[in-house]
């Protein structure tokens, strides 16, 4: 399959080049920046030196060749791509948050018009594979919701509250400087923000909703010293008590067969660079606190971008992603 990457020069099209070489089937051939072009992607991305010849270029929409284009631009320019690659017979997956919500709600969440709005399969392929297999477009899911809502989804039936705290590293910020993530206000800091208005709420209330949950939903990140990761706590306020066996019954059921979802004790460290999340439950019997760790620019971006890539195109679910983390 050749695949364009539509904004290649961030750390999710980094991602997903540097995932894509050991696919089976999938060949980067296509790799756009508007201010970049002609530039060596390996400039760039150095860590992909040997891996890849491309040049980073700048195309029209039409003269795209690709079997499957990845948008990995930033929230209200992938509405411009995502129809007029479609309507040419390109499958895509969307990194942005354009098509995650339904267009009444990411109009009021974004605070923008929705100028090509058309529902698309929620790529969460543990919860959604059925709409995602054979699909020709899916949403990404955001990094926080992938990471809060596996965390919760087993009991989110059983709730009436939820409360995710996330602890996010800086990589999830974007490569652009600024002075939220300048070294000396990040580093021996632990730093809340967005305290109750996080856009990324809205996709965990919609997930719970999907799972048949009516539970209130909270949600509250935090900037840490870290270069990659989240680190998510769910607080979930049970309808009745539940006893540590029986939460765990339910949790490994639920996961049954998954290979990205491990029931184990979350750590950053053994997730970073990988499509894993871990995750790991205790109960107090009124109250069930799940954590959960991912990689925000794998399991949290590009890595699932690829899962869903596989479900659409019949390929296997891990092929290319397969790898460890990368502990320590």
């Amino acid at each position: 399959m050749k695949i364009a990457i539509i904004g290649a020069s961030g750390y999710a099209g980094g991602e997903l080049i540097r995932l894509l070489v050991h696919h089976s089937a999938a060949k980067v051939t296509c790799a756009t920046s508007r201010s970049l072009a002609g530039t060596p992607l390996d400039q760039i991305h150095p860590h992909l030196k040997g891996f890849t010849d491309l040049r980073f270029e700048n195309p029209a929409i039409d003269d795209i060749d690709a079997d499957v284009a990845f948008l990995a631009v930033p929230h209200t320019a992938a509405m411009t791509y995502a129809g007029k690659l479609l309507s040419r017979g390109i499958k895509v997956v969307d990194l942005s948050a354009d098509y995650r919500l339904p267009k009444e709600v990411f109009e009021k969440v974004y605070g923008v018009p929705h100028t090509d709005y058309f529902p698309a399969p929620y790529g969460i392929p543990e919860l959604h594979r059925k709409d995602c297999i054979n699909a020709r477009f899916v949403a990404n899911p955001g990094c926080f919701p992938t990471g809060a809502t596996l965390a919760a989804a087993p009991l989110a039936g059983y709730a009436h509250t939820v409360i995710f705290d996330s602890k996010t590293g800086v990589s999830g910020a974007g490569d652009n400087p600024s002075a939220t993530t300048h070294y000396p206000n990040v580093g021996d800091n632990v730093g809340p923000y967005k305290w109750t208005s996080h856009r990324h709420l809205a996709e965990m209330k919609q997930e719970l909703a999907f799972l048949g949950s009516k539970a209130k939903c909270y949600f509250t990140p935090h900037l840490v010293p870290v270069n990659r990761g989240i680190l998510t706590t769910a607080h979930i306020l049970l309808n009745e008590p539940l006893e540590q066996k029986e939460v765990e019954k339910i949790y490994t059921d639920f996961y049954k067969g998954e290979y990205f979802v491990r029931y184990q004790k979350p750590s950053l460290a053994a997730v970073r660079g990988s499509n894993f999340c871990d995750l790991m439950v205790e109960s107090e019997g009124l109250r069930v606190v799940a954590v959960s760790a991912i990689d925000n620019l794998v399991k949290g971006a590009s890595g699932q971008a690829i899962q869903n890539m596989n479900l659409m195109c019949g390929y296997p679910e891990k092929d290319g992603l397969a790898g460890a983390g990368m502990l320590p």
